[in-house]
């Protein structure tokens, strides 16, 4: 298939790259590098700069292309209280953009990146995808939203559309970034650097982290996936793993003896998260194979940031 994926040069959309074209499909990846390096992918990868609001940019690369993945985003949840409305610019505005260019031109089939964010706090744990939604950051708001346009414009103008709600991904390649840093790096880089973990909040507040190989598994599933077809599906390990019990594991797979530190300041976001992937082994066949330990030593293993 001729494939495009936007955001293509980032933390997951240029693994899902370099593993399509090893599939034999033909890979044109879009990024505005805001966030994205092209260093990440492969020499196979037709690379464009461009923005996901480029519609001209849209309609040229779109040619021919059987499928859009569709991954550009604006994702740090702290950042998007700060600035709603560039969220709201990238993730909604963009989304829409690419939706009348995806039309116009005439594209089967979207995949859609969303968040397991959408969910916020839920009494019922591991969450279903019929759960209520109840976004606690315009981040999670800019996901929903983008979610509703996607389905219901495939509906309207006949686009097959599949939203994955990805819970917390890692692996090796994440950004390192100077704040707002994903939990994973961040308390990597402390531990390697004998500083102190710090955590906001108590630390009993739990996450589904899900390792980098498995969601682009996901992601490749959904390129020929069957079954209704505008779809939400999570993405997760299906394991809950508190803060402190992740600080304790780097802590062990590093040899590391820093001090973790509680601070009051700030919010330790929601309380619970474990995504139900029962639908997901139905409709993807994905079952994931990493677990947290495995995934850690593979990033102490394969990301220079973080050897010794």
């Amino acid at each position: 298939m001729r494939i495009l994926i936007t955001g293509g040069a980032g933390f997951l959309g240029s693994a899902l790259a370099n593993i399509l074209v090893t599939q034999d499909h033909e890979v044109l990846a879009l990024d505005d590098l805001s966030a994205g390096d092209p260093a990440r992918l492969s020499p196979k990868v037709l690379f464009h700069r461009g923005s996901i609001t480029d519609r001209p940019k849209l309609w040229t690369l779109l040619q021919g292309v059987d499928c859009v993945y569709h991954l550009a985003a604006r994702v740090l949840v702290a950042e998007s209280t700060l600035y709603p409305r560039e969220y709201n610019e990238v993730n909604v505005s963009g989304t829409v953009a690419l939706l009348e260019a995806m039309r116009d031109v005439g594209i089967p089939r979207l995949v859609f990146t969303s968040s397991g964010a959408i969910y916020g706090d839920q009494a019922e744990q591991p969450v279903a995808e019929t759960a209520h939604p109840n976004p606690l950051s315009p981040y999670a708001v800019s996901k929903l939203a983008a979610e509703h346009y996607v389905h219901t414009i495939g509906a309207l103008w006949g686009t097959t559309t599949l939203a994955l709600r990805i819970f917390n991904a890692y692996g090796p390649g994440q950004p390192l970034l100077p704040s707002h840093s994903p939990v994973i790096p961040r308390f990597l880089s402390q531990a390697l650097g004998d500083g102190s973990l710090v955590i906001f909040g108590n630390g009993q507040q739990t996450r589904d982290f899900v390792f980098v190989s498995d969601v682009v598994d996901a992601l490749v599933a959904a390129l020929t996936a069957e079954g209704p077809e505008h779809c939400t599906v999570n993405v997760g390990s299906g394991v809950e793993v508190s803060i402190s019990e992740l600080c304790e594991t780097i802590l062990d797979q590093t040899s590391a003896t820093s001090n973790i530190i509680y601070s009051p300041v700030g919010s330790g976001g929601v309380s619970r998260l474990r995504a139900d992937l029962d639908l997901a082994g139905e409709i993807l066949g994905y079952y994931p194979q990493v677990t947290l330990e495995d995934g850690l030593a593979r990033i102490l293993k394969e990301d220079p940031r973080f050897r010794r």
